[in-house]
């Protein structure tokens, strides 16, 4: 069982059964397959719209399909079939939607499938028994086709986005499909059986982990109980799923660690349930893993693998490279591996037996790096014709005019130098655009400032070299962008150090301490991923978690105390803008003093004699008037007169 991921620039593909081929495509749309043993060049196949609609998926037929597909007839002794020759047909899925079905026997393209997808087909799944095989695209759609007729059986519309992945169940009723989600398909039915949670991100592989379930407790369904795997793109986890009956399946059982996402994945099986299963996982960055469990339910913690491969040159110091591991199967022995490394355009099969008591393994092997490129002989139909003196050619225009070639090769130079000489004006369009261009890039790229790619190799450099000045220099940027740009392109394997280095930071200045804390946000944020994966986190960042855990338990004390502090500052303001408004300059601006005692006894003598002087004048009044006087006295009498007369009526 094989499932290979990954885009076209690295599709590789191991032949089923005893894997005696090994099928790849490279960026220029070439299909190339080469024999496992010797890793000679077999079959070389370049489509018509190689460039156009370059190659996206490989998936090889079952090996029984040649026997089906020759007609039985009487055979020469020179033309006995070996085992080689049951591989017959390779689907290869296109980026224009189509599907080429190539014969490994004739060497030809057999026959086109097309009119089913209207974008890139993602992968083509073969199914076990009938003449059926199945593709999923970008367009959102799933398509039964029929091998010998070519035509599309069925089509149905299976995700809200893109179809990446498709896996066919062990007894072949059931298939899975992914994009973001796992679903589970019934194909009689094409209706969703079961639903899983899946990834955050597309998922690039799929494949059926068992073929039995891990007891006989339940009878068999052929689908409830079994476990597949899943990965997915810049994802660094490959989970495994069981299907249950319960229907609490929806979230994964068991996760294994990688350093990078997979691109191919293989596992054997053996009959015994008691034996565990045995996975070998080629990721993006060029290491190999391989993983033994028995998957018989959940397990909460992911699983380390238990041996990584890399492969590198023979060198001394930094003559040694490493060399990147295409993909790699199981043999029919279950103990040795079929490795394929270097590069599509030359791959190197090997067959290697490991040791997986070490759990890492670097295999050096004396390679060339460095491919060699021949010219072919062919390349182009335009040919320069060799023009001596003596060779006179036709010119256009009067006819039997005779003229040589060096003589209008050099005018028309002539006249390109002098068009060239012109105002600017005579320029065409296309230069005056490239002059532009060519302006304002050099209005815009000034000289001597950083870039973000320069902070990330200095980062890593300051890191590998513990250089105090170098890091000094990355490390005091203030701006947020390039801090994020710088560790946005900063290497894994650089994360770990740069939080060492960070945390040493952090019990220092704290200036320094207020820089770091951004760095240390923007870590969190583009490598949580990463981080998260890692098993041994916790004692690689103990003193980082004791000095945050440290500082937050004095957030408490730190408020109460700067509540207590403003209270007492604004009390002690309080009093001395009071004592401010009581402290007021009390001295008089102006002072007027008295003369003598004798002023003033004069004076009051003076208001003494006006006082007489006034009370004399009102007697004197009274006295010269007797007839007002005498009018007074009455009507004073006639006053009680009245009042006596009153008084007898009332009576």
């Amino acid at each position: 069982m094989a499932a290979a991921g990954g885009g076209a620039e690295c599709c590789c593909s191991f032949s089923p059964g005893p894997a005696q081929c090994l099928a790849t495509a490279a960026a220029d749309g070439r299909i190339r397959v080469w024999n496992t043993q010797g890793s000679g060049l077999r079959h070389e196949y370049v489509p018509s719209s190689h460039l156009s609609a370059t190659c996206s998926c490989l998936s090889w037929a079952p090996p029984r399909r040649l026997r089906q597909e020759v007609p039985q007839k009487k055979k020469r002794r020179s033309e006995n079939v070996n085992a080689d020759e049951e591989l017959n047909l390779l689907a290869i899925g296109t980026a224009a939607g189509s599907i080429l079905l190539y014969s490994i026997v004739k060497g030809e393209l057999q026959s086109k499938l097309g009119g089913g997808h209207d974008s890139k087909v993602n992968c083509v799944r073969w199914h076990q028994e009938n003449d059926c095989l199945y593709s999923c695209s970008d367009d959102k759609h799933i398509v039964e086709w029929s091998v010998p007729t070519g035509k599309v059986k069925c089509k149905w519309k299976a995700e809200k986005g893109i179809v990446s992945c498709l896996c066919l169940s062990p007894d072949g009723k059931m298939l899975l499909s992914a994009g973001r989600g796992i679903k589970l398909w019934d194909l009689e039915t094409k209706e969703v059986y079961r639903k899983f949670t899946g990834h955050a991100t597309t998922v690039s592989s799929l494949t059926f982990a068992t073929i039995r379930p891990p007891n006989d407790s339940q009878p068999f369904d052929g689908i409830t109980g079994l476990y597949f795997l899943s990965g997915a793109v810049h994802d660094r986890l490959l989970n495994v799923w069981q299907v249950r009956s319960d229907g609490k399946d929806k979230n994964a059982v068991l996760s294994f660690t990688l350093t990078d996402d997979p691109v191919y994945v293989d596992l054997t099986t053996s009959g015994d349930r008691e034996d565990p299963v045995k996975l070998v996982v080629v990721c993006r960055d060029g290491q190999m893993h391989l993983f033994e469990h028995i998957l018989n339910g959940y397990c909460k913690r992911p699983l380390s693998p238990t041996c990584t491969v890399q492969i590198a040159t023979s060198g001394r110091g930094t003559d040694a490279r490493p060399v990147p591991i295409l993909a790699a199967t199981f043999c029919s022995d279950r103990q040795s591996i079929l490795i394929a490394y270097n590069n599509v355009l030359h791959p190197i099969i090997e067959r290697v037996t490991l040791n997986t008591t070490e759990s890492h393994i670097c295999l050096v092997r004396d390679m060339q790096m460095t491919l060699p490129l021949t010219r072919e002989t062919a390349v182009t139909k335009v040919k320069t014709p060799i023009v001596t003196s003596g060779v006179k050619v036709l010119a256009p225009g009067i006819p039997g005019h005779n003229t040589s070639m060096k003589s209008t090769l050099m005018e028309s130079r002539k006249s390109e130098a002098k068009r060239r000489k012109g105002t600017d004006n005579e320029w065409s369009i296309e230069e005056r655009l490239c002059a532009m261009d060519i302006d304002v890039m050099k209005m815009k790229r000034k000289p001597g400032l950083p870039q973000t790619d320069s902070y990330a190799v200095l980062l890593v450099q300051g890191l590998e070299s513990s250089d105090s000045s170098i890091l000094n220099k990355v490390l005091q940027t203030k701006k947020d962008s390039l801090i994020k740009n710088t560790i946005a392109r900063l290497p894994v394997p650089a994360v770990i150090p740069l939080l060492q280095e960070i945390t040493k930071r952090l019990q220092g200045h704290p200036y320094s301490a207020a820089l770091m804390v951004k760095w240390l946000k923007a870590v969190f944020t583009l490598h949580a991923s990463y981080l998260s994966t890692l098993p041994d986190l916790v004692p690689q960042l103990g003193v980082l978690y004791q000095l945050m855990e440290s500082r937050v338990k004095t957030l408490q004390k730190l408020s109460r105390l700067h509540g207590k502090l403003y209270l007492l500052i604004t009390q002690v303001a309080a009093s001395e803008k009071a004592q401010d408004v009581t402290s007021v300059n009390q001295t008089a601006k102006l002072v007027y003093e008295e003369e003598s005692s004798e002023d003033e006894n004069s004076e009051d003598e003076l208001m003494a004699d006006q006082d007489s002087d006034e009370n004399w004048e009102e007697e004197e009044e009274r006295t010269d008037d007797p007839k007002t006087r005498s009018d007074k006295e009455i009507s004073e009498d006639s006053g009680e007169d009245l009042h006596t007369e009153n008084e007898s009526e009332e009576e």
